[in-house]
């Protein structure tokens, strides 16, 4: 549910969005993946809210500035809190890399 969530709100920056793992041929892109699912809260002993921490990872062979503003904000504006960033080089792949942490609240099944 969380992943087609995020495919949902990164879409519009017409770039390719994935699950963990890119194999196509765009030189800037977005893979993510969910680091921890945790229980926040609970009632009568079930999940009342569910915290999901992702990771967003921005790749690119060149300046990926304004994608990264855009996509923090789209994710902000949908209810994600970034918990951190950080900016990288892959070396062997010669590519630019942003990794940016957010943190999710969603309500549990017994509230959906």
């Amino acid at each position: 549910m969380i992943n087609k969530t995020i495919i949902e709100i990164l879409k519009p920056l017409n770039i390719p969005v994935t699950f963990q793992k890119y194999t196509g041929k765009a030189e800037t892109y977005i893979t993510f993946h969910e680091y921890l699912t945790s229980g926040e809260a609970y009632e009568e002993d079930e999940e009342a809210l569910i915290g999901h921490y992702i990771q967003i990872d921005i790749w690119s062979k060149g300046d990926y500035t304004v994608i990264v503003k855009e996509a923090k904000e789209k994710l902000r504006k949908a209810g994600f809190r970034r918990l951190n960033e950080s900016d990288l080089y892959e070396e062997d792949t010669k590519i630019y890399h942003k990794g940016l942490k957010f943190y999710y609240l969603e309500e549990g099944e017994m509230n959906a």
